[in-house]
């Protein structure tokens, strides 16, 4: 049974009005609600899966992002920008490796961007939710991957936390965000890469602009609410 928000969770504004509909076109082709928080402008998709039902939208040939497959030009081309990205993501930063530089991605897949921190001297960690994706990080960096942020210890705390287009995914993201800033070092920080839903590129597609992904992205986030979050923890 799919889950409706009647209020926003971010700002508790119980006005929340009907924004777009977008269609799941990588899996289910279902259309999906977006609404929008009248106070703080958060998007959301609503009603969406729960917890235990979001699992089979993730369950397509076409979702690449947690893929090897080179097999045809979709994931080939994918595949050439993931090695142009992991290049730029590596020299961003770059500039934070001073010291003892312990990083931690959250939802890393399968493992290449922190093998490419891994290669250039970092002392890693990361998170995967799914085992089989977990698996192959596993494989390829020579470590274990948490399996959820519970499972990180205790006394385990970073320089840096990165989430590259993860927590639009995350049912509770206050309350993933709050967990991560406790696992900061003095002086760390967390990288945040989100879609933008006051992006041009979301202005001229519309309801067809990609980064929607109903019901995958359960939150849409602009530049401007982003800006405000950080001071929820004195940030």
């Amino acid at each position: 049974m799919m889950e409706k928000l009647s209020s926003c969770p971010a700002c508790g504004e119980t006005k929340i009005l009907p924004f777009l509909t977008a269609k799941d076109y990588t899996v289910s082709k279902e259309t999906f609600e977006v609404t929008r928080c009248q106070a703080c402008e958060l998007l959301f998709t609503n009603p969406r899966p729960t917890a235990s039902e979001a699992g089979p939208y993730y369950k397509s040939d076409n979702y690449i992002s947690h893929s090897d497959t080179q097999e045809g030009i979709i994931n080939k081309l994918y595949h050439l920008v993931r090695n142009f990205t992991l290049k730029q993501k590596a020299q961003w930063i770059e500039k934070e490796k001073t010291g003892n530089i312990e990083l931690l991605d959250i939802g890393c897949g399968n493992g290449h961007f922190l093998h490419a921190c891994q290669k250039a001297g970092w002392k890693i960690s990361g998170m995967e939710l799914d085992p089989v994706t977990a698996a192959r990080a596993e494989s390829m960096l020579g470590i274990d991957i948490y399996s959820s942020i519970k499972n990180i210890p205790k006394n385990e705390k970073f320089n840096l936390i990165s989430l590259w287009h993860v927590l639009e995914h995350v049912p509770n993201y206050l309350e993933t965000l709050d967990q991560l800033i406790q696992k900061l070092k003095p002086g760390g920080q967390i990288i945040l890469a989100l879609p933008n839903y006051k992006s041009y590129d979301a202005h001229i597609y519309g309801t067809h602009w990609a980064a929607y992904d109903v019901p995958r992205h359960l939150w849409h986030f602009s530049s401007d609410y982003m800006d405000h979050l950080p001071s929820t923890w004195g940030l």
